[in-house]
């Protein structure tokens, strides 16, 4: 696993250069140089947030010329927040996270998280790779969830600022073989960028020296009013998708299934709880994206009138998870105080298929030695005045 790993070398903070003057005085001439200090558009501000089992944790905040800021930490390569104006200019927190690492340690639901190595389910925890079987943690009833009891969610990353003076971070991480029952010495990264076109591009990469199954994705759940006391029941959400997965007890059957007419169907915007009481415990589901090429394309639409806040999201992935937050209790707070209720935010999680292992009509998330494993996914903020 010799391939070429983004995000390695320091973080300038500035940028020096020299002037240089030509002055004439008579028959004088004198050449004066002058050092000028550029500050970039683009700032990183680095912070050292604890210890956990012995390892640094840090936060990184990435600032760009709007002001917008994404704060991400080495903890799970997780998201702890997206402070961004409104339509009339106050700012907010449109992600759900805490401002300490104490937050994090309560375990919440993977709120901001990079997931691996297999986000969503795997059933019964079980999967096969040619004459092989492998076990992994049965976490979520019979069932396998997001990388198992100790995932990407709740490991130290390696964290190495861009040196190119660009607001991004690249976090690195070895899941050995046998981590959490999978097969394959794992090097993974992930890299989080914020452009001043205020977007937020997640780059995943990874190799493996052994064949094994991968599907990484962001948990980070939002509510584009930045009060989570406001359900987001009221958002209006598009999702460019003719087809879902059908699920029995979070296991997809083998169906795709057309949206057409359900409560399934937002090939045009509708607001999450219009048709949400028609589905059994709110929306939980992969839908299957219409796309019409393999490169980065707008696959969904989340909006709020109230603040004026519109996220776009861009994926190569071939689906996308909706997660209308539908065991949200109350028993997490926000740094603020305020409970994080049933329907307070919502998650738009691209990746393949749940249960791909054992679907083989589904894409393939095997990767093998000598493949690559790169995805990418862009959340792009619109303020509609």
């Amino acid at each position: 696993m010799n391939g070429d790993w983004p995000g390695y070398g320091l973080y300038h903070d500035k940028i020096t250069t020299m002037s240089t003057t030509i002055l004439t005085t008579g028959d004088d001439t004198v050449e004066k140089k002058t050092e000028v200090t550029i500050a970039p558009h683009y700032k990183i501000d680095k912070l050292d947030w604890g210890e956990i089992e012995g390892q640094r944790v840090f936060l990184f905040s990435l600032t760009n010329k709007s002001g917008h800021q994404v704060t991400v930490t080495n903890y799970g390569a997780t998201i702890t927040s997206w402070v961004t104006p409104d339509k009339l200019g106050g700012k907010s927190n449109i992600v759900l996270g805490f401002e300490s690492i104490d937050g994090y340690l309560a375990r919440p639901p993977y709120f901001g998280a990079t997931i691996g190595r297999y986000s969503n389910r795997i059933a019964k925890g079980r999967f096969v790779i040619g004459n092989d079987t492998y076990s992994v943690a049965t976490n979520n009833g019979e069932n396998h969830l997001h990388g198992g009891n100790k995932g990407f969610d709740k490991v130290i990353w390696c964290a190495k600022p861009s040196d190119d003076g660009s607001a991004s971070v690249t976090m690195n991480y070895l899941s050995k073989d046998g981590e959490e029952g999978y097969p394959g010495n794992l090097q993974v990264a992930v890299t989080f960028t914020l452009t001043d076109d205020n977007e937020l591009l997640i780059g995943y990469y990874a190799e493996t020296d052994k064949a094994t199954v991968v599907n990484l994705t962001n948990h980070s759940y939002f509510n584009l009013t930045g009060d989570v006391a406001s359900s987001i029941l009221d958002h209006t959400l598009q999702i460019y998708a003719d087809n879902y997965t059908p699920v029995e007890n979070g296991i997809p059957n083998g169906e795709l299934k057309n949206v057409a007419g359900g409560p399934f169907d937002f090939l045009q915007p509708h607001t999450i709880g219009e048709r949400i009481s028609r589905v059994d415990g709110g929306y939980d589901h992969n839908f299957v994206l219409t796309r019409k090429s393999n490169g980065l394309e707008l696959i969904a639409t989340l909006a709020d009138s109230v603040s004026g806040r519109t996220l776009e999201v861009y994926t190569t992935e071939p689906g996308m998870q909706l997660y209308s937050g539908n065991f949200l209790d109350g028993s997490f707070k926000t740094s603020e105080g305020k409970s994080i209720n049933k329907h307070a935010a919502i998650c738009l999680e691209t990746q393949h298929f749940p249960d791909s292992p054992n679907q083989p009509s589904f894409p393939a998330t095997l990767l093998q030695p000598g493949e690559k494993y790169e995805t990418a996914t862009k959340y792009r903020l619109v303020i509609n005045k």
